[in-house]
């Protein structure tokens, strides 16, 4: 095969608020922590351990907008992009170094309740009286029962 291919599928949750950074022209970017994580069983002593693995992902222009109005810290969320290498050299003349997920595509995983719920959670207070936040737009559901009235 002579191609090559540069493409990251996240399943994760929310370390933080989406960081809006806006510039010249109307462009602008989102970025936040993602959290993924292993859960394994220790063979030793038979404990469950969990390694949570963090990824920098980078969201641009409308489909930051909608991150940022939809999504809260702990929301899970599918994202799927490239892997792009920065580097840049800090105050103190030191060369950095990091590794984002450009995201390309993604969906919203955690439903209003969820994201409510959650909300709640981390502030530790009663339930809001106001207008909550949304995390994500949610599809019609139908709950009519289908007749089984299939021939096979």
């Amino acid at each position: 095969m002579s191609g090559t291919l540069n493409k990251v599928m996240l399943i994760g949750h929310l370390g933080d608020e989406v960081k809006m950074h806006y510039f010249e022209g109307g462009n602008c970017i989102g970025r936040f922590p993602l959290a993924t994580n292993e859960t394994y069983t220790n063979r030793q002593t038979g404990e469950k351990v969990t390694n949570t693995d963090w990824h920098n992902i980078v969201v641009r222009n409308k489909a930051a907008e909608i991150c940022e109005k939809y999504l809260s810290k702990g929301d899970k969320v599918y994202v799927e992009g490239r892997l792009k290498n920065r580097q840049w050299q800090g105050e103190d003349g030191n060369m950095r170094y990091t590794t984002e997920v450009h995201v390309q595509d993604f969906t919203f995983l955690t439903t209003k309740k969820e994201s409510m719920a959650n909300a709640q959670q981390t502030s530790g207070t009663q339930p809001q009286s106001g207008p909550t936040k949304p995390s994500a737009p949610e599809a019609p559901i139908d709950d009519t029962e289908e007749d089984d009235d299939l021939p096979f």
